[in-house]
């Protein structure tokens, strides 16, 4: 009974070490650099679903104070902007929702952050697995001309005091991985029938 206590404890605690960012960070409060980028799902395999997957958060850590970072981005296809002080970073963990259901995958990318320009990170892909045991996620990180145009415009409508600022593009390393996607407890209390997957 001590241990379980012991590790809810150290769970709660290392939970509450994460600074929690808004996808977007008020213009207001800009004083140094952006990070920009853009988080996309992407379903494989089955498409015939009744609950699309959309991404809830990102969490970026620092690789040498080891503070994380989570972007809150609640939504299948979205730009978010942050900032975060001048370091190297990981891309630790991403938390994908499915109408009630909640699922997470442990990935590793990393990626430099210069404080004293706009970062831009390149687009997201988060390619999501059918519903199944062993399911898995796909990350791939692009950057092409068309995004980099988008990525400016949406840079210019939303903090208009960047207009005509360069942009230093910082993809994350490697571009592609692979990760277990896992399911998060509790499990939503549906009847017997109605529920995805059982193991």
């Amino acid at each position: 009974m001590v241990q379980f206590v012991f590790l809810v404890t150290l769970v709660a605690g290392l939970w509450g070490c994460v600074t929690q960012l808004p996808a977007l960070i008020d213009p207001q409060e800009v004083t140094e650099g952006l990070v920009i980028g853009r988080v996309v799902t992407v379903l494989t395999g089955d498409r015939s679903r009744r609950f699309s997957p959309a991404v809830r958060f990102v969490e970026v850590e620092d690789q040498a104070s080891h503070k994380r970072f989570q972007v809150e981005i609640n939504s299948p296809d979205r730009y978010f902007a942050a900032h975060l002080p001048s370091g190297q970073y990981r891309l630790t963990r991403v938390q994908i929702t499915e109408g009630p259901f909640m699922s997470m995958a442990d990935v590793a990318m990393t990626f430099p952050v210069d404080a004293t320009v706009i970062t831009y990170v390149g687009t997201w892909r988060f390619g999501i697995d059918s519903p199944r045991y062993g399911r898995m996620i796909v990350v791939s990180v692009v950057a092409d001309q068309a995004e980099t145009v988008q990525v400016q415009d949406f840079l210019d409508g939303q903090y208009p005091m960047f207009k005509g600022s360069s942009m230093a593009e910082t993809l994350p390393q490697p571009t592609q991985i692979e990760a277990r996607l896992y399911e998060i407890m509790p499990y939503p209390r549906y009847p017997r029938y109605f529920r995805r997957h059982w193991w």
